[in-house]
């Protein structure tokens, strides 16, 4: 593994790496991207659709095509290609809304000391936020997982199976592409009765409703009582929620759910072995401790235990690494 190279230049340049973090989250607050769309534009031009500081969104543009998100030729301003197509609302390639969350998530990260000092998280889990910030999870969730599931759906065995669930599913990105591309696939939702209206909208908008629902319920209180109902299951990003105990209990549920020589999969933030690495796992298992009591990411071989300890047996690592170093795990029930 390659090693930093770390010196002062390096160190103060990842100290003040967030003057670019906080120029992004707020362009994308303020909807820049979208304002100026396919367009050249003027500051003028743009503060009359935005209405700001003048002066203060001078700057702003300045510093964004200093990034390269924004090129100014002739005192215009325009969209460079990733801008468009990635941070203007108009873009069905949208991620503003995981950049969002990211931007509600600063202030726990702020006081991370306090958080290490005391043993206790510095913020409420997003699920059960306001409503802004509900939607930028959730919405943000559908943003990751457009960027994974169209071609995933493709690669994914889910030959001979009938009926999916997609367990804590959020807005149900992976079940509609998996039902997308396996034509004889129907699948269940489950999640936060919270979540219907932004599933249920996502999965209109798909055109899936025929073959994927949406199932309220709390996959941490309530009991699943669908036994033996479906032959395929997907767990994606909720075990790093939860402690191990609790974890290892949400993949009961699941199982029980579940047919004899049935499939599970559990995608995640995979630490390795030693839980040093890789880099986004390890600090993604700080995120968890800074918003839940028990979360963390978990190694291949602690996941790997809980799903043995329900009984699913052909345990192995799937070929595939997300765009944020996630994983999958995948076994077949006894």
């Amino acid at each position: 593994m390659k090693s930093f190279d770390w010196n002062p230049g390096s160190l103060l340049e990842m100290s003040g790496s967030y003057w670019k973090t906080c120029t992004l989250h707020t362009s994308v607050k303020l909807d820049i991207f979208t304002a100026i769309g396919s367009d050249a534009l003027f500051v003028d031009e743009i503060n009359e659709k935005l209405k700001m500081d003048k002066r203060g969104l001078f700057l702003l543009l300045n510093a964004l095509s200093a990034l390269e998100l924004l090129v100014k030729k002739d005192g215009k301003y325009s969209n460079s290609p990733p801008a468009l197509t990635f941070l203007s609302k108009k873009s069905r390639q949208y991620i503003g809304f995981m950049i969002m969350h990211h931007h509600h998530l600063m202030e726990s990260w702020h006081k991370m000391d306090k958080a290490i000092i005391e043993g206790r998280p510095t913020r409420n889990r997003s699920s059960f936020s306001d409503e802004e910030r509900r939607e930028s999870f959730l919405m943000g969730m559908f943003n990751i997982g457009m960027a994974v599931a169209p071609e995933l759906s493709k690669k994914l065995d889910l030959s001979g199976c009938k009926r999916l669930l997609d367990f804590g599913g959020g807005p149900g990105t992976y079940a509609i592409h998996f039902c997308l591309a396996n034509p004889e696939l129907s699948a269940s939702v489950y999640d936060l009765k919270t979540t219907r209206p932004f599933a249920e909208k996502t999965i209109k908008n798909f055109k899936v409703s025929d073959r994927v629902e949406f199932i309220s319920g709390n996959y941490i209180e309530d009991e699943f009582a669908y036994p033996n109902s479906f032959d395929a299951a997907w767990l994606s990003h909720i075990l790093h929620g939860e402690g191990p105990e609790q974890a290892q209990k949400i993949i009961g549920k699941a199982v029980s759910a579940l047919k004899p020589k049935s499939k599970i999969y559990i995608h995640d933030f995979i630490l390795n072995d030693n839980m040093d690495g890789p880099l986004f796992p390890a600090l993604f298992s700080i995120n968890m401790y800074l918003g839940t009591p028990k979360g963390r990411a978990y190694s291949e071989p602690q996941i790997s235990d809980m799903l043995k300890a329900h009984g699913i047996k052909d345990i192995k690592r799937l070929s595939f690494t997300g765009p944020t170093q996630s994983g999958i795990l995948s076994g077949i029930t006894s």
